[in-house]
């Protein structure tokens, strides 16, 4: 008979997800998936060498199927009161297509079916990104179409329409912009059950995903902004850990809702430096 424990959903077991599940997942089963089951394993077996009680799956985040399945198995075990969602691809990494079903599609969908098992008291961070914020503002009607489009209707929406994409970075920053205001929807939904919801939009990161960024075709240009940022530097996957870990503490209790820019004034920079 499994002993029941509170259970952590972790999807996309990168550099970001595992300093974050350093730091909540402690007494709990932590169930992480990613598309890439290798390394699901592997961030597995590290935080195993440390006493952490981890089990790696196979999650395809734009799959319902996938989704519900590493949900199920997480209620085995008892009830869901932690969300980590650090899955996505890059503007350097996959196609106009990819980023939509991926990014946005799939973050949605995952964010609709915790949801609707959360626990009381339970608390979710997905990662965003600081590059939505240096779109220009939307029309207040396409945020709310965002926000609130069901999740099978949401890549219909004209906006959507990869003919209206400019590229792969548009196409980025409008599913991150999506993320946002679905987060800010979902809170509304996940407060019903007594849970909160929130997003971290990070600038650029030291991680595997980051060096993809600065070796592709705009890499010049993250490089001179982070340059005259007022940090003046990346940031690390700890740096982002420790705002989630205020966010999704009792600490945290009142933020619901909400999406937290940490880029080291990079963003600030892109409007108003030099």
């Amino acid at each position: 008979m499994l002993e029941l424990k509170e259970v952590m959903l972790w999807i996309g077991a990168g550099q970001i997800g595992l300093a974050i599940a350093r730091r909540v997942g402690f007494d709990k089963k932590i169930l992480v998936g990613d598309k890439d089951f290798t390394q699901a394993t592997k961030v597995s077996e590290t935080l195993q060498h440390v006493g952490f009680d981890i089990e790696p799956f196979e999650v395809d985040l734009s799959s319902r199927t996938s989704i519900q399945h590493i949900i199920e198995k997480g209620k085995e075990h008892g009830e869901i009161t932690m969300l980590i969602n650090a899955a996505g691809v890059s503007p350097s990494q996959a196609s106009i297509e990819t980023i939509l079903k991926v990014d946005l599609y799939g973050t949605t969908l995952l964010l609709e079916e915790v949801g609707k098992v959360i626990a009381n008291h339970g608390v979710g961070i997905t990662i965003s990104s600081q590059s939505s914020h240096r779109m220009p503002a939307l029309d207040t009607e396409i945020d709310a179409l965002l926000a609130t489009t069901p999740t099978e209707e949401l890549l219909q929406l004209e906006s959507l329409h990869v003919q209206n994409i400019h590229d792969s970075l548009h196409a980025y920053q409008l599913a991150k912009r999506c993320n946002e205001k679905r987060v800010m929807a979902e809170a509304i939904r996940w407060g019903k059950r007594g849970a909160r919801l929130n997003s971290i939009s990070p600038g650029i990161i030291v991680t595997p995903l980051a060096k993809d960024e600065f070796e592709g075709e705009r890499g010049d240009f993250y490089q001179k902004i982070f340059a005259k940022s007022p940090a003046g530097r990346l940031g690390t996957p700890d740096e982002v850990a420790h705002l989630a870990e205020l966010l999704m503490s009792p600490k945290g209790s009142f933020i619901t809702g909400s999406d937290f820019l940490i880029d080291g004034g990079a963003t600030a920079a892109y409007f108003y430096g030099a």
